[in-house]
């Protein structure tokens, strides 16, 4: 079982004791599942999640974001249940921005729903569009092809962070990249990491991508799905694509793959 031992830190993120059925309680899909994660003040955390497919994965996600609710149990975030004052915005591997919206527009929406008047919030999301390096691009559609995918998910994630720079999710944001484009999003993800802090709970099937990114891995098992392994990737928390010739990093790599192919023999 991992080690979701509880410290003097902040608890940011508390799935406790849940479990979801779909059938009145005859099939539980997920039975038993605990995740703890605490805020790291000026540091935040890298928690990639894997599984197989059908193990839950993107179902923790949309527990955190307050989208779906389990069955039974508890889910907490800042210490409280997600609502309006604590919702958290999520990054999906489909497209999710607005087409009929430019840029600008999609990035600053969450602060247009908190009143804030059109000129400050388009400062604010100018920066952040600055950062993901969409400068340039505000007043296009957000839509493709008059956008790439992945300057789209970069929009998706500019837009993730103005609504809420604390906590990021992300469901394999770059499972539909080429190669190049998954590498640069990588690359911008770190940089975005180290200067804001953020907490992210991160899904991915890439375990290569796990290993670069994270400072925490879980894997699910699957029929009933719970955590069962907890990795912790002792890597510098700064992380250029050097760290991928370390030795510490292969060895990581092979590590989590042993580890999934021994969940993925659990019954």
């Amino acid at each position: 079982m991992p080690d979701f031992k509880d410290t003097e830190l902040r608890n940011i993120i508390e799935l406790r004791n849940i479990t979801q059925s779909y059938d009145g309680g005859k099939t539980k899909i997920i039975d038993g599942l605990d995740l703890l994660i605490e805020d790291k003040p000026a540091q935040g955390q890298f928690v990639v999640i894997l599984g197989m497919s059908g193990s839950g994965k993107s179902t923790v996600l949309r527990y955190i974001a307050g989208l779906q609710d389990p069955t039974e149990g508890t889910v907490l975030v800042n210490d409280k249940p997600v609502g309006d004052d604590n919702r958290v915005s999520m990054v999906f591997q489909q497209y999710s921005s607005l087409p009929w919206m430019t840029v600008l527009d999609n990035v600053g929406l969450a602060l247009r729903f908190k009143g804030m008047s059109k000129k400050e919030r388009d400062e604010k999301a100018r920066e952040i569009i600055e950062l993901v390096g969409l400068a340039g691009h505000e007043h296009k559609y957000a839509q493709y092809p008059t956008l790439s995918g992945g300057q789209l998910q970069r929009v998706a994630i500019a837009r993730s962070l103005m609504a809420n720079s604390e906590i990021l999710l992300m469901d394999e944001p770059f499972g539909a990249l080429d190669v190049r484009t998954r590498l640069q999003m990588q690359d911008l993800l770190t940089d975005i990491w180290n200067k804001y802090h953020p907490t992210v709970v991160f899904v991915t099937h890439d375990i290569s991508e796990a290993v670069y990114l994270a400072d925490d891995i879980y894997i699910l098992k699957s029929a009933p799905s719970r955590f069962v392994e907890h990795i912790k990737v002792d890597l510098p928390l700064e992380r250029g694509r050097e760290i991928k010739r370390d030795p510490r990093y292969m060895e990581l790599v092979h590590l989590v793959e042993d580890k999934m192919l021994e969940v993925s023999e659990m019954g």
